[in-house]
């Protein structure tokens, strides 16, 4: 077993490394955009799964829902488009303390209650609230993704939406 835990770890790292150029340059990499976008693909090539492509659409369509849920001081998931729909990961924390590494890094700690299987059948809690964010992070029909960082009075928070959508109740994630 601990011969399979060192390639991933390899993995996550040359992801890690080469951020700069998936994202389209060096001079880009220590952008916020850069840094959400190599945290996403850090965890997915620690499983071996594809790494996301940045979608300024996406960041778009985020950063309108992200602005919304600032001014208003809400913390609720957008209204479900059912056309062309996306997945949507949302994160809130105090202004201005956290980096987009840990942001990210939240949702991925759900991976500790994660368990294979078919959704929503995936968390050893038996609330799939408790993994919901981290399988779409890594579900394995995700390509792209697209992330914004609102301000409110007290807390930053962090949209992130994904093509395509996530967490279809009956499908493995990954």
């Amino acid at each position: 077993m601990s011969r399979h835990r060192a390639p991933r770890k390899l993995v996550a790292l040359a992801a890690l490394l080469c951020a700069p150029f998936i994202v389209g340059g060096a001079s880009y990499s220590n952008t916020f955009d850069a840094r959400v976008l190599a945290a996403h693909n850090a965890e997915r090539a620690a499983r071996g799964i594809p790494p996301l492509r940045w979608n300024p659409e996406l960041v778009e369509s985020a950063q309108h829902w992200g602005a919304y849920l600032a001014s208003t001081g809400r913390f609720e998931h957008a209204p479900e488009r059912h056309v062309d729909p996306e997945g949507e990961n949302l994160w809130a924390g105090t202004r201005g303390y956290y980096g987009p590494e840990a942001m990210v890094a939240g949702w991925v700690r759900e991976k500790r209650y994660y368990k294979p299987g078919a959704f929503p059948n995936n968390s050893t809690t038996g609330r799939v609230a408790d993994v919901g964010h981290y399988t779409q992070l890594m579900w394995r029909d995700t390509i792209e993704v697209g992330c914004a960082l609102s301000r409110g009075a007290q807390e930053d928070v962090l949209v992130c939406r994904y093509k395509n959508a996530g967490n279809y109740r009956g499908e493995t994630p990954f």
